[in-house]
């Protein structure tokens, strides 16, 4: 299996898009309409925000789940006992955010979710007329509005040769929501399971956008259109001198949204935060 990097401004980018979507659970984008400038300008940012004790002001609220979550709180992965070697911050636009930093995260947060929607209408128009049929209402649609999709801010800080034996920057894991808008990291690491059960890595060219299925569409989509595990490996050499900052939007649908017969999307998220153990 091979992750293909589609282009944008292709003709047929669209169904370049879906059917790496649905062959890989992964889709890889260039020439978007994301501004580079404004990501590098983010990564640079935050990364010194998280240099500083000042990001133990905004601890995460247990209810709300906006704000920092340091390395000691740090998520277990479903199916595993060590937690991820990582701290991150929840972003909001209704949440606390450090005020240095609002402008500017919030204007990305706006820009993604916009392109998200026409993602979201690119997975739609492109799924066989019995999985649309399946869909409670149009996939952008579900987005539109919501106050569920999170972004995370993420720090993988450099390798001390002390981490817990096992312990990987993200344990393999899909992601809960629909889709998860992730521009390419300013470090290497992150990988996919092929249907193969081999570990391919994603192409990481600084510029690009990643974009995987989540399980909620996999709810949705009655398995059409797969959640991937994918992993975040620790880096050896050199670059593990390096932090790494990642910035993943992860598309959730409004709270009453139907998902299936099982599950609204509110009875969705619930269940699975309980079992990563932070509900």
């Amino acid at each position: 299996m091979k992750l293909e990097t589609v282009d944008y401004r292709a003709d047929d980018a669209a169904q370049q898009f879906v059917n790496s979507l649905r062959e890989t659970g992964f889709g890889v984008l260039k020439n978007h309409p994301i501004p580079q400038e404004l990501v590098e300008s983010i990564y640079e940012n935050w990364y010194q925000f998280f240099m500083t004790e000042r990001k133990n002001e905004f601890a995460y609220n247990v209810e709300t789940q906006d704000g920092y979550f340091p390395p000691s709180v740090s998520e277990v992965a479903k199916g595993h006992s060590v937690k991820d070697i990582k701290e991150y911050f929840h972003v909001y636009p209704w949440g606390q955010i450090p005020e240095e930093l609002k402008g500017q995260i919030l204007d990305y947060y706006r820009q993604a979710n916009e392109f998200a929607e026409v993602l979201l209408g690119w997975v739609e128009k492109y799924a066989p007329s019995e999985i649309q049929d399946k869909f409670s209402v149009a996939l952008s649609e579900m987005i539109n509005g919501s106050e569920k999709t999170l972004l995370r801010v993420l720090h993988y800080p450099p390798m001390t040769g002390d981490e817990e034996p096992g312990a990987i920057r993200a344990a393999a894991h899909e992601d809960i929501n629909l889709l998860t808008v992730l521009p390419a990291s300013n470090e290497p690491g992150l990988q996919v399971l092929g249907k193969d059960g081999q570990w391919i890595d994603v192409p990481c060219d600084f510029g690009n956008l990643i974009i995987n299925i989540g399980d909620m569409l996999q709810e949705a989509s009655d398995g059409y259109f797969p959640s991937t595990t994918h992993r975040v490996i620790n880096p050896t050499g050199e670059r593990q001198e390096a932090s790494r900052i990642s910035l993943p939007l992860f598309l959730h649908p409004k709270p009453e949204v139907i998902l299936s017969e099982r599950h609204t999307a509110d009875s969705y998220l619930t269940e699975r935060l309980k079992e990563l153990g932070v509900l």
